[in-house]
């Protein structure tokens, strides 16, 4: 159990900690020559609860040390907040309980020090101001236990508190991808790199392989201390020194993260919920600068406001900090604004979404997610996402806002209906809205036919942009592969349409195309470029790309080159070609050298349909080979798709 202490300058914190565990943490020459603590100091003692390792996190009182203080209490379980019994509460002694209180602090208890040096009557006067400062916060009620570091009176009293707590206390298990926020990094003889901090998900174990965030450096956990004890894992809520192999020690400062790899995102633009002190003076306005407080990151930036112009003192509302150095931060992390000086904290909270937009920050939509993700129960949270998300989710996003393992996010995106997936990003939606965007593409398509009868079909990208509101790409293609796939829209090559609908080429214009159609068609592996199709036709090369460009309007022909069109029914058996032979191949990529062998064509002919292929989206080039992205079909139509003529006869 990790307990840090609170309280303003020479109230007696670090005595207490040396009367309760017989050790001083103050550490640093300075802290001994000055008599007060600078930076965060650890002590670890077995003997008060056997079994059981307690820490402490003796944490500055200084108000020029604040930031020191708000690296250790990030990620506490619990405080011992320090009075002094002559002083009462003072400046720090409130800043301190108003950041535990923003933290979300909530056990713990009140040291009353220095109770040997004042009367009876004054120690219970203290005692009520404590309990009106601590009205309202996470530590109200708190039991107030007054003690002399000097006489050991109370100390005995406080020990037994701390075993209650420490026997009360119930672990949860790790949980999310490793993550330990750095508060200090330092060489050791004979080991090397050594960084130590709170570990806030997950776990690791000794041999693994992780990365330093932001920078993104590899490094191997070469040993562990857990509780300043030797271990082979840390995990979640653990307090621990790791020895690392690979980064040099100025390679690593406070505020960094040691994470597992699936946990190295950054960013520079925070969304999270704040909510502005009670006693601050004035109101937070949009855009106003401060140093914000992440982890154990202090870095400046500016705060500006989703909801309204102003959140006064007392009132919580959404804002986007916009940071000017890059932190790695995962949904749920604490966060202390400071104002621009950082003479005092002006509020506090927890990051909502970590990965806010340049744009379009307070867009109705992105406030509703917001809102939908304020919600602490993930399942809730994401049931409120998808409601107010007609368009879908990215539910990849939310694996890396809510720092999921692969199996924690298996585990809860299994509720989601409708799965969508596109270049390893996934997105979902609930079956109702699902339904209600296949209806409107149905009525988009009727409406495009409608007004344009001549046209083959309307085109993806053209049929998505009449849709509103317009749903993100892999849902509209998902929703289209479904509508083709029950015969409710069918393709003719990039054009989709509905069942029944041909348009023609007329007159003049269907005469010449049934000539081309034929010598098309008889070319088999040779496929005619324009010039060499005009010169068999005895026609004018302009005149015929007029009529090739009509054509591929209509969705009879594809422009696979500058200087050569084909037939959708001809590629889709070129697309069979490969997706048939590719399933046969062990690693499922093929070369141009085994596409030509199985097409016929030759190797610049095969380069100029597969870079085609490309362009289209069927195949992808991986190095000097490619692999199959989607169905032919799916990108082809089928055969009985690609007939979409003015005749009934066969199509090249």
């Amino acid at each position: 159990m990790i307990i840090a202490t609170a309280g303003h300058v020479d109230h007696g914190k670090t005595s207490l900690i040396k009367a309760l565990t017989g050790v001083d943490a103050d550490r640093l020459p300075e802290e001994k020559k000055r008599g007060l603590t600078i930076d965060l100091g650890f002590v670890y003692d077995t003997k008060i609860c056997p079994g059981t390792v307690i820490g402490f996190v003796d944490v500055p009182g200084h108000e020029r040390f604040i930031h020191n203080m708000l690296a250790g209490v990030t990620a506490i379980e619990a405080a011992m907040l320090i009075v002094a019994a002559d002083d009462g509460p003072m400046p720090q002694t409130r800043e301190h309980r108003d950041i535990l209180n923003l933290v979300g602090v909530d056990r713990g208890f009140v040291a009353l020090t220095k109770a040997d040096l004042v009367p009876e009557d004054r120690l219970l006067e203290v005692m009520e101001e404590i309990e009106l400062e601590l009205d309202g916060m996470g530590l109200a009620g708190a039991e107030i236990f007054p003690v002399s570091s000097t006489t050991g009176e109370g100390v005995a009293e406080i020990v037994a508190h701390l075993k209650s707590l420490a026997e009360a206390r119930q672990a949860q298990p790790p949980a999310g991808n490793f993550r330990l926020a750095v508060d200090r990094a330092f060489n050791v003889a004979g080991a090397g790199l050594v960084v130590t901090g709170m570990v806030h998900a997950g776990a690791i174990t000794t041999g693994e392989t992780v990365l330093v965030s932001p920078s993104g450096e590899s490094a191997r956990i070469r040993g562990l201390r857990v509780q300043d004890q030797a271990a082979e894992t840390a995990r979640q809520g653990d307090r621990c020194a790791i020895n690392l192999a690979g980064p040099a020690k100025d390679d690593i400062r406070r505020g960094d993260w040691i994470i597992g790899a699936r946990a190295h995102v950054t960013s520079r633009r925070l969304d999270a919920e704040i909510r502005v002190l009670d006693d601050e003076p004035r109101s937070l306005k949009h855009w106003t600068p401060a140093h914000i407080h992440v982890g154990t990151a202090d870095v400046t930036g500016r705060v500006a406001l989703l909801e309204g112009k102003a959140i006064e003192p007392g009132d919580t509302g959404l804002v986007q900090l916009v940071l000017d150095t890059p932190v790695a931060a995962s949904s749920g992390d604490v966060v202390i604004v400071r104002d621009q000086s950082a003479r005092r904290t002006v509020g506090g909270g927890r990051v909502v979404d970590p990965f806010s937009p340049a744009r379009g920050r307070a867009r109705p939509e992105r406030l509703a997610w917001l809102h939908a993700l304020t919600q602490t129960d993930r399942t809730a949270a994401l049931v409120a996402a998808l409601d107010a998300a007609p368009r879908g989710i990215p539910l990849h996003r939310l694996e890396s806002i809510w720092n999921l393992t692969s199996e924690e996010a298996e585990t809860l995106f299994a509720q989601v209906d409708v799965h969508c997936q596109a270049d390893g990003e996934s997105y979902g939606l609930t079956q109702a809205r699902f339904d209600t965007l296949c209806a409107a593409i149905i009525d988009a398509l009727d409406a495009w036919h409608k007004a344009k009868p001549d046209s083959g079909g309307s085109n993806a990208a053209a049929l998505m942009q009449a849709l509103s509101p317009r749903p993100l790409k892999p849902v509209f293609d998902q929703a289209v592969g479904e509508l083709v796939q029950r015969g409710e829209v069918q393709r003719a090559g990039p054009l989709l349409h509905r069942p029944g609908h041909a348009a023609r080429l007329t007159g003049m214009d269907d005469k010449l195309w049934q000539e081309a159609r034929t010598i098309m068609h008889d070319a088999e592996d040779k496929p005619p470029t324009i010039f060499e199709l005009a010169q068999e036709l005895g026609q004018d090369k302009n005149k015929l790309a007029r009529l090739l460009s009509h054509a591929a309007r209509v969705g009879l022909v594809m422009r696979v080159s500058a200087n050569r069109y084909m037939t959708t029914a001809t590629l889709l058996e070129l697309a069979d070609v490969a997706e048939r032979e590719t399933a046969k191949l062990p690693e499922g990529r093929f070369a141009v050298a085994a596409y030509r062998d199985w097409s016929g064509m030759g190797r610049n002919l095969s380069i100029e349909i597969l870079e085609f292929f490309d362009k289209v989206g069927f195949t992808r080039r991986v190095g000097n080979e490619r692999e199959i992205l989607k169905p032919a079909a799916a990108v082809f139509g089928g055969a009985g798709e690609a007939t979409n003529s003015s005749t009934n006869g066969p199509v090249a």
